[in-house]
């Protein structure tokens, strides 16, 4: 196991990342290092980054879970690591490698808060379906989503209802699940629980899936306006192109663990 390693804690309408550059320092048990650092009794995060080198793209970004588990893609996720690449690498626009596919991120704002829009993939909106007495929506953004819209988030027991459908069987490898309210002809406001993670202050790819869903389904305009625990994020899709996703990337702190 390696003995300290250097880290960088950001987040992403306050979802937080716990971010190590492996070119420099390669970790020897990623999963078990994400479990560790990720729990509330030390860093705490919601999941790992690794920044790697690549073959074809600036680096690739590889995202581990709270519990060790690794998704395709993580949107909140993907701007911490542009931030960072922006900061250490001086890469304002970047290509980034990962599990999903490329990635071309674009810091448009610096400061203590970073705003980076990031060409997500293209949205492919599934036929309807029920699941746990609810109609649900599947999207892939490059990781699978259902959205569930609602009238009353305040109804929706996300403890309960958020591990019932992830595990549900018709999702053999689980599923992020998303409840969305229609607040206005460009407007959303969502909760989200994320496979691996659980509950979240934002999840970036769900945000996309959401706006596309409701863009597909419900007659919201682009770009989409989306409210979420931990903060506002914007995504603008017109079919069949790729989603832009914009939000903020900050910086929480530096150390060694």
């Amino acid at each position: 196991m390696n003995a300290v390693v250097p880290v960088i804690k950001l987040n992403g309408t306050h979802n937080e990342f716990v971010l190590v550059d492996a070119r420099s320092t390669p970790l020897d048990d990623p999963a078990g290092f994400a479990r560790r650092v990720c729990d509330r009794a030390s860093l705490g995060a919601d999941g790992l980054l690794l920044v790697l080198p690549s073959d074809w793209a600036d680096a690739r970004m590889r995202v581990i879970n709270a519990d060790g588990s690794e998704p395709e893609m993580c949107g909140n996720g993907v701007r911490c690591f542009a931030r960072y690449l922006d900061e250490h690498d001086g890469r304002g626009d970047a290509l980034i490698e990962t599990v999903a596919g490329p990635i071309r991120t674009h810091v448009l704002e610096r400061g203590a808060e970073y705003q980076i829009s990031v060409e997500m993939n293209v949205p492919q909106i599934g036929a309807p379906h029920e699941v746990a007495g609810l109609r649900a929506i599947p999207v892939d953004v490059g990781n699978p989503h259902v959205v569930i819209f609602v009238d009353d988030l305040r109804a929706i027991d996300i403890a309960v209802l958020g591990p019932k459908i992830e595990h549900d069987p018709l999702y053999p490898g689980g599923v992020n699940v998303h409840f969305a309210r229609v607040t206005g002809p460009a407007a959303l406001e969502v909760v989200h629980w994320e496979r691996g993670a659980g509950a979240t202050q934002a999840c970036g790819t769900g945000a996309v899936a959401c706006a596309a869903a409701a863009i597909a389904t419900r007659g919201l305009r682009s770009p989409v306006e989306l409210r979420l625990p931990g903060g506002v994020l914007s995504v603008a899709w017109e079919p069949p192109n790729r989603a832009v996703m914009t939000g903020n990337a900050v910086r929480e702190l530096e150390t060694t663990v």
